[in-house]
């Protein structure tokens, strides 16, 4: 009756040794959520970065083959004009006064 005793002792000890390195362990159950956490925050800055990817791709070909694209970008980022036209720029931080 001892033995039987001390083997289920010695049983449940190694059980919850076992139950505790399964969630608790270096490749526990805690870790497994962690790195999955990872695992789609990396997937969603892959897929953003692909969405990056393609936009400029995108300019590329047009800044390459498109005379009227490579017109109007230089037009707004380098604020060139026409002959007889006039550019007016407004701060975008500024806002409008009113008076009640």
């Amino acid at each position: 009756m001892f033995w039987r005793s001390f083997i289920l002792v010695v049983l449940g000890l190694i059980s919850i040794v076992l139950f505790s390195r399964t969630v608790w362990g270096p490749t526990g159950l805690i870790e497994y959520r962690e790195l999955k956490k990872q695992y789609a925050d990396l997937e969603k800055q892959i897929a953003d970065l692909d969405k990056e990817n393609m936009a400029l791709s995108r300019e590329i070909r047009l800044l390459q083959s498109d005379n009227q694209y490579v017109e109007k970008v230089i037009r707004q980022r380098l604020h060139y004009v026409r002959d007889n036209e006039v550019l007016y720029l407004f701060d975008a931080s500024a806002k409008p006064h009113r008076e009640p």
